[in-house]
């Protein structure tokens, strides 16, 4: 009777085991190993969310200014540097009030439940802030554009994504360093 109740519970076990790593693995796949910000896909469902639920929300597109040039100049564990702490600010600024992701390379996004109680200019003077790095002061710069949820006929994230998307191009045409709002 042992025998058969030993037979019985090891292979469960084994698929317990196996069911906790494939669930390990999954939700490390929604994070970036480099920032510990969410990927696009693990980013994506919680923004869906926020926008459908608040009204007043926002979506944000950030994108280095100068990376290419700061990976060239200072090397890649530089740049690594600079994601990170890009991460940690924007992750920061979001605070309670939305959630950050990192796109790819040195494009970064959020959503915030409530853009009249984010504090853009804050935001900016945060990414723009340098990052001491190995005795050097690593130049940090950052073009943002901003879709406010409500200005669009239909709340859809990809809607609210491109118009962000149009708003950081728009910023960067500016001379950089800057934060644009779609209209």
């Amino acid at each position: 009777m042992e025998a058969q109740i030993a037979a019985t519970l090891v292979p469960l076990l084994g698929w317990a085991v196996h069911g906790g790593i494939l669930t390990r693995r999954l939700a490390a796949a929604r994070r970036d190993p480099l920032t510990g910000l969410h990927t696009r896909a693990g980013w994506t469902a919680r923004a869906e969310h926020l926008i459908r639920r608040h009204p007043r929300a926002a979506v944000l597109l950030v994108d280095l200014d100068h990376f290419k040039s700061l990976n060239d100049t200072y090397g890649h564990a530089a740049g690594d540097a600079a994601l990170a702490e890009t991460a940690d600010r924007l992750r920061a600024w979001c605070g309670h009030n939305g959630i950050a992701g990192r796109l790819g390379g040195d494009e970064f996004v959020a959503v915030v439940r409530d853009l009249a109680a984010a504090d853009l200019d804050a935001l900016t003077a945060a990414l723009h802030r340098p990052l001491p790095y190995n005795g050097a002061a690593l130049p940090l710069a950052a073009s943002v554009g901003v879709c406010p949820v409500a200005e669009l006929p239909v709340p859809a994230l990809t809607d609210a994504l491109a118009a962000a998307d149009a708003a950081m191009y728009a910023a960067k045409g500016r001379g950089r360093r800057g934060v644009r709002t779609s209209h």
